[in-house]
């Protein structure tokens, strides 16, 4: 395993352990959050909520401070995966200048599992004022079906 497949590696098997705890009624949440590996800790990032009306699924993501241009996201089944990068400080500042640093930052990924299917190739995201938000129409197949009853 080298080191540029290590993280997939790591990634399907999580994805594996995740889908085996569903199955026997454990947490659909992660066990093993993947945001800012490796540094202490890792947590979910960003946070965010996931709700839905009758064609859409929306993610609303907190991710401030981000650099829009390191911001992917990726669709593949009923998985949206977040990923991207949250610098450190701005380069002018030197790193012994500060007095305290207390914010986190590196590499994130967050993959999202999602209710239902949804049209990949209509998938829309919007980063202004620190908030992601990521618009799924569902897929045809998803969306509910209007049954005519016929009476004889």
């Amino acid at each position: 395993m080298t080191n540029g497949n290590q993280g997939n590696d790591m990634d399907a098997l999580r994805r594996e352990i995740d889908r085996a705890l569903t199955q026997f009624g454990g947490r659909p949440e992660s066990v093993f959050p993947t945001a800012f590996l490796p540094s202490r800790a890792a947590r979910h990032y960003p946070l965010l909520n996931l709700h839905e009306d009758g064609d859409t699924l929306y993610v609303e993501a907190l991710a401030p401070g981000l650099e829009p241009a390191s911001l992917e996201l990726t669709v593949v089944g009923h998985t949206l995966t977040i990923s991207g990068e949250k610098r450190r400080h701005p380069e002018d500042i030197k790193p012994e200048a500060f007095h305290r640093s207390e914010r986190e930052a590196g590499r994130f990924r967050r993959p999202i599992e999602l209710p239902l299917e949804v049209d990949a190739a209509k998938v829309k995201a919007d980063y202004r004022t620190g908030l992601l938000l990521v618009t799924l129409p569902k897929s045809e197949r998803a969306k509910p079906k209007q049954i005519p009853v016929q009476v004889a």
